[in-house]
């Protein structure tokens, strides 16, 4: 009851009651769970293809993480990162997506496939750990995938937390060839002073601003405003959550014409996208 009032933000009361205990156990359980799936590595890599609509060619993908539990079959990334965030676990995690990402990636390269631009979420408690940008150069090294390849995406959120360490562990990673993009954007807080400043080289239109295109005028002005201010940081630009014609042909017409989303592929397992990919 005491860490329920601390969690909502103090100088309140909660009366303890047997439901807490239940919701106790099963997170201790659920967390025992997923440190049994970093053991044995067995979290899922699946890949969500980004399109130039103009061509309707992949320029890329989206490295996104899916958790299949022995006896409860998958379980939703809502139901376990928040989880894993709070245990410490999101860095292990992160690593072996990272690692089999990356080894999907080179096959597909080897075999004279297209893939475009690998794309992977950074998130606060990578740019908190020490050693990620020299896990990153390991993996480069390992995988001898070209740096030009690779790309992070992190939310403006998660920059904006320490946006001094944010910017360190930029630099460094623009250094290795490594581009990086801002996920959600406007959705959060970000200052257009950072934005400026920091090594972007893309911005990511969060599916939140495309869902009600083209019908929702407040909607389809916020993404007119940020494709503009993109153009004008010189930067590129992409929209995620893409899932109709509609919405495709908006996006196009107001200038953004590479697209994320349903309306050309759902996540793929490694096996699909190589199929993607080949057709």
């Amino acid at each position: 009851a005491m860490y329920r009032v601390k969690k909502e933000g103090k100088n309140g009361f909660k009366f303890y009651d047997e439901g807490m205990t239940l919701e106790a156990i099963a997170s201790i359980t659920m967390e025992n769970e997923i440190r049994k799936a970093i053991e044995d590595e067995s979290f899922e890599v699946y890949f969500q293809p980004q399109v130039d609509a103009r061509e309707d060619k992949p320029t890329g993908m989206e490295v996104l993480v899916r958790w299949k539990h022995d006896e409860l079959g998958y379980i939703p990334p809502l139901d376990f990162i928040p989880l894993a965030q709070s245990a410490g676990l999101m860095v292990d995690i992160d690593k072996i997506v990272m690692k089999k990402a990356l080894k999907a990636f080179k096959r597909w390269v080897d075999d004279g496939l297209n893939p475009g631009k690998l794309s992977m979420n950074l998130t606060i408690e990578q740019l908190q750990w020490g050693g990620f940008v020299s896990f990153v150069k390991e993996l480069i090294a390992n995988f001898n995938t070209f740096n030009n390849y690779l790309e992070f995406e992190i939310t403006e959120d998660h920059l904006m937390k320490d946006p001094k360490e944010a910017s360190k562990v930029l630099e460094e990673l623009h250094k290795l060839g490594v581009s990086v993009a801002i996920d959600d954007f406007g959705t959060g807080y970000s200052s257009l002073a950072y934005l400026k400043r920091l090594p972007i080289d893309r911005l990511k239109i969060d599916k939140s601003f495309v869902d009600d295109l083209p019908d929702d005028s407040e909607d389809a002005a916020i993404i007119t405003a940020v494709i503009s201010l993109a153009k004008a940081l010189e930067l590129d630009i992409i929209a995620e959550g893409v899932e109709t014609q509609e919405q495709k042909a908006f996006l196009m017409e107001a200038g953004c014409s590479d697209i994320q989303g349903y309306f050309y592929s759902k996540p793929l397992c490694a096996d699909d996208m190589r199929a993607y990919l080949q057709k």
